[in-house]
């Protein structure tokens, strides 16, 4: 007889451009790779070819887009993303590292574009069905600290040059959902040293791994 092959876990990041995703990401795959399991590490707009194609549409600077228009096209990558990665991965029992999702729609075009939560969950249920994160990480810090960064980076794409207005919408729907959500989401300061916040990242991974392990 064979086994059944457990299903993997879905860990996401979120934040507001400049908080140090892309970082620690790796980090969260670093520490799931230390207990022995297989990672696939992803990100949102992209991941797969059609997906990355999207990304470039709706990252390119410059051109006003229809914040409807905009949504549409991140579930539009989204649906190819957990169709063609995702679902395959964790039906393998892969853990997925994914440095964004619709948390992100939320925040971005929900608040951010003021669309609001309904077409949001609607295009969710659609899209995902059942399937949300099993893990998220919250990486936090206000918009003049991650300003800094960005501009230190020098180079910006059609989110990261909107405003502060924007970005404080972005980052408060982002807390309320962790506040709806306090066993999924997790929030760290990020503003805080690389260091420090790598460390409680490693950390909040480690200990949900050690409750998951198969």
């Amino acid at each position: 007889m064979t086994g059944t092959v457990r299903r993997g876990r879905f860990l996401t990041l979120e934040g507001i451009e400049g908080v140090g995703k892309s970082t620690h990401l790796a980090c969260v795959a670093e520490r799931v790779r230390a207990a022995g399991l297989t990672v696939v590490v992803t990100r949102e707009p992209g991941g797969v070819p059609l997906g990355e194609r999207i990304r470039d549409v709706l990252l390119a600077p410059g051109g006003r887009m229809p914040p409807l228009a905009e949504l549409l096209l991140m579930f539009a990558a989204r649906a190819a993303h957990l169709e063609e990665l995702v679902r395959p991965a964790l039906a393998r029992g892969e853990w997925v590292v994914c440095d964004r999702f619709t948390d992100a729609s939320y925040a971005y075009q929900g608040a951010g574009r003021g669309l609001g939560d309904a077409p949001v969950a609607r295009l969710e249920e659609l899209v995902q069905g059942q399937l949300r994160p099993d893990l998220t990480l919250l990486l936090d810090a206000d918009w003049h600290v991650t300003r800094s960064r960005r501009e230190r980076r020098g180079v910006t794409d059609r989110f990261e040059q909107e405003d502060e207005a924007f970005f404080a919408r972005v980052r408060a729907a982002y807390l309320r959902r962790a506040h709806a959500e306090p066993a999924r989401v997790r929030v760290v300061d990020a503003s805080s040293p690389e260091a420090d916040v790598r460390v409680r990242v490693a950390a909040l991974v480690d200990e949900y791994v050690s409750r998951n392990l198969p």
